[in-house]
């Protein structure tokens, strides 16, 4: 795959939340079954004028803006959050954003795992042609029904990654492991618009497409787990990321300090998750984000393991040596503005919200403007949804 990896990364969420303290108190359970038991804080919410696209252009804008689309000659954009059922959400963003008519647009869709499979297939391609780029953008609104145990999970947001033969942040290794079988522990009908999920399954089958994953990654690298420098995971809830490291510590024979190896190993990824809630194909790289904005000590030349899982399901581990001067090209800056500044909702108004759903019945309809990033939802016409730059 010769250098090919990340160039520039950035993350986006909507500009509202909700504070999971009030929403344990209109559910009457203990605030510990959320902030302890998951590991979540806050739940990031969409208001009803902005969708994956509005969050992908918004999370792609600093890139384009700093290195420029003309290069760009591969667009993959993963959700399972999508918006047509023929064309792809990549075409909306690309006219939103105005990409060369010489690239290739493509959606991809296997759960929270399709990000992945588009940074490596993104990889290849620049490898290939190092004069070229691919961008890749991750997604997704998580949600559950009110009440439900998944509620307190849901969350919304997206990354896009700049991928090059010559990446400033992040060196993809060639080795990979990789396991797929075909379960229901997590599923969305067309006919629903939130998702069904048996949890306890969906957590067995997560550690064992790790297990697996690892096993095979391992063998083909010859590594262990002493020689990453920090791991990533896939990110429902914080708690699941911690668990699943532990369980690769045990399965690789370590007994001695686990809790401290682990918060070591991954807490630094998780502070961005706890305030936006599950990004599905997003909170891998959420995490990745988070770790190399905040991480305490530089991770110039250090290596990082990587799990991405998808339910139903796929799991691949992979990895990546970070860049020297790689703190040159985040926007950490302004992914922590984003976070600070949103407005907070009450547990009425975010049940209006959710209640909100799009129009289904091929009418025409104009969107009010609520606080979006720089791009929005502006309504629905002759059945083609119509986007444009938000009034800021």
């Amino acid at each position: 795959m010769s250098n090919a990896g990340i160039d520039r990364i950035s993350f986006y969420t909507p500009r509202y939340c909700l504070d999971l303290k009030l929403l344990a108190e209109a559910r009457e359970v203990e605030w510990e079954k959320y902030s302890i038991g998951i590991g979540q804080d806050v739940m990031g919410l969409p208001p009803p004028d902005e969708d994956v696209v509005t969050m992908a252009a918004s999370a792609a804008k600093p890139i384009l803006d700093a290195v420029g689309a003309e290069d760009i000659e591969l667009l993959l954009f993963a959700t399972e959050s999508g918006v047509d059922q023929s064309k792809s959400a990549g075409m909306f963003f690309h006219g939103l954003l105005g990409l060369p008519s010489r690239c290739r647009v493509v959606e991809m869709k296997q759960a929270c795992y399709a990000g992945t499979l588009a940074l490596r297939l993104a990889a290849l391609m620049v490898a290939d042609s190092p004069g070229k780029k691919a961008l890749v953008l991750c997604s997704d609104i998580a949600r559950y029904d009110l009440g439900s145990p998944g509620e307190p999970t849901q969350g919304c947001g997206a990354i896009a990654m700049l991928v090059s033969a010559d990446p400033s942040i992040l060196v993809l290794d060639d080795e990979c492991g990789v396991h797929a079988e075909d379960v229901m522990d997590f599923w969305r009908p067309n006919y629903r618009d939130e998702a069904l999920v048996d949890g306890k399954y969906s957590t067995r089958i997560y550690q064992a497409c790790l297990r697996e994953a690892w096993s095979q990654y391992a063998a083909l690298s010859g590594r262990t787990v002493s020689d990453f420098a920090h791991f990533c995971y896939h990110i429902p809830f914080t708690n699941m990321a911690l668990k699943a490291h532990d369980r690769l510590l045990k399965g690789a024979g370590v007994t001695e300090g686990r809790r401290e190896l682990v918060e070591q190993a991954v807490g630094q990824s998780l502070g961005y998750n706890r305030l936006t809630g599950n990004t599905y194909t997003a909170s891998l790289y959420e995490g990745l984000t988070c770790l190399l904005d905040t991480s305490a000590e530089p991770l110039d030349g250090k290596r990082l393991g990587l799990f991405s899982y998808g339910s139903g399901a796929v799991g691949e581990f992979f990895s990546g040596t970070v860049v020297p001067g790689y703190r040159r090209s985040l926007f950490g800056d302004a992914h922590r503005s984003l976070l600070d500044t949103r407005t907070a909702l009450t547990v009425a108004e975010y049940e209006d919200i959710f209640n909100l759903c799009l129009p289904s019945d091929g009418w025409d309809y104009s969107f009010s403007q609520y606080r979006t990033g720089p791009f929005r939802l502006s309504g629905v016409k002759e059945h083609k949804r119509l986007y444009e730059v938000a009034a800021l």
